[in-house]
């Protein structure tokens, strides 16, 4: 008998050994797949069409792909600025005027990926004016205020297309593109900056396609900012981001079908809407998403057109680090410059 148990205890052993290996396995899992889906807060200005490779990856599921639990938190620039600083969001669905400003005002941040090249606004007026010589005097409306974007982009294709912007007058509308097409509407202004999807349905009342201002101006449309501290501690976090971003933006590009059913569902467009908000979009992309030097000028220059910033000369490093889209382009097989 003792001889019995003398030969199985070995095995029993080994037996309890691997069961204990298994278990610790086991146990192990939930703290590895935990590790790997780290917790990330992204806020964006609004869930509008410029969020939609933003919007795409969560949806798509490309977040959790690339490892990434991710939480959408909208929030005004001004108030993302203070709360990247306080930690309290990981990073800004942004690159414009605000985030550029907050960096150059001294919060330790950097733009790290691009979403567009250009921002897709059209110069609409009423009717009776069917040239922009014909605007002169008048009132142009568009979002938010004087040193905007979108208002700096307008000054810029003004002056390309070979007049004084001086020579009109524009009018900020508090709220959303809708209100600005109500100004145009209700003959409060003659003359709108406005973005898809209210361009076509300007366009469908009767209202001039003037100026295509996107085309003019190359100037980021959305992208990503974070903090240089996020940056240097977490690389490996901040490219799988950039990279999840730039996968969700591929499949934007290629798949029409998919996208606009996206934006039917969350940006809440009828379907001609959103088809025609497409093809407009997908022209404004950046190919790569590394941040470029034309897209940083002209932000700088939209700051300087408020008396910001006059005395600095700005360099892209100032303001963006593009070493990490650099690597997820080449990773992903893009030809670059």
């Amino acid at each position: 008998m003792n001889q019995f148990y003398q030969s199985i205890s070995p095995r029993l052993l080994v037996w309890k050994i691997w069961v204990a290996l298994i278990l610790i396995f086991l146990n192990a899992l939930p703290a590895a797949s935990q590790e790997k889906r780290a917790k990330v807060r992204i806020s964006n200005a609004g869930f509008t069409i410029t969020a939609l490779p933003l919007l795409a990856a969560k949806d798509w599921g490309v977040f959790s792909a690339n490892g990434l639990d991710v939480e959408l938190i909208v929030m005004s620039p001004s108030l993302a600025a203070a709360a990247i600083a306080q930690g309290d969001i990981d990073y800004v669905a942004g690159v414009g005027p605000a985030s550029v400003a907050a960096t150059l005002t001294g919060l330790p941040s950097r733009a790290i990926w691009f979403s567009s090249d250009r921002i897709s606004y059209w110069l609409q007026s009423a009717p009776p004016y069917k040239t922009i010589q014909d605007l002169k005097g008048k009132k142009i409306a568009i979002s938010g205020g004087a040193g905007g974007t979108n208002h700096v982009a307008l000054l810029i294709a003004l002056e390309k297309s070979g007049v004084n912007p001086k020579d009109f007058a524009t009018v900020g509308i508090p709220g959303q593109q809708l209100q600005v097409l109500y100004s145009l509407e209700s003959s409060f202004v003659e003359a709108a900056l406005l973005s898809p999807p209210h361009t076509f349905s300007a366009a469908r009342k009767g209202f001039n396609k003037l100026l295509d201002v996107g085309a003019m101006v190359e100037m980021p449309g959305g992208g990503l900012t974070t903090l240089i501290k996020t940056i240097q501690s977490r690389p490996a976090e901040v490219k799988r981001v950039i990279h999840a971003l730039q996968v969700a933006k591929d499949e934007v590009r290629k798949s029409k079908p998919k996208t606009v059913e996206l934006i039917i569902r969350i940006l809440k467009m009828d379907k001609e809407a959103a088809a025609e908000t497409y093809d407009a979009f997908q022209t404004t992309l950046n190919p790569t998403g590394v941040p470029n030097r034309a897209g940083i000028d002209n932000l700088v220059r939209s700051l300087q057109a408020q008396g910001r910033f006059i005395d600095r000369k700005v360099a892209l490093n100032d303001v963006a680090d593009d070493r990490l889209a650099t690597e997820v382009a080449k990773e992903l097989g893009y030809k670059l410059p």
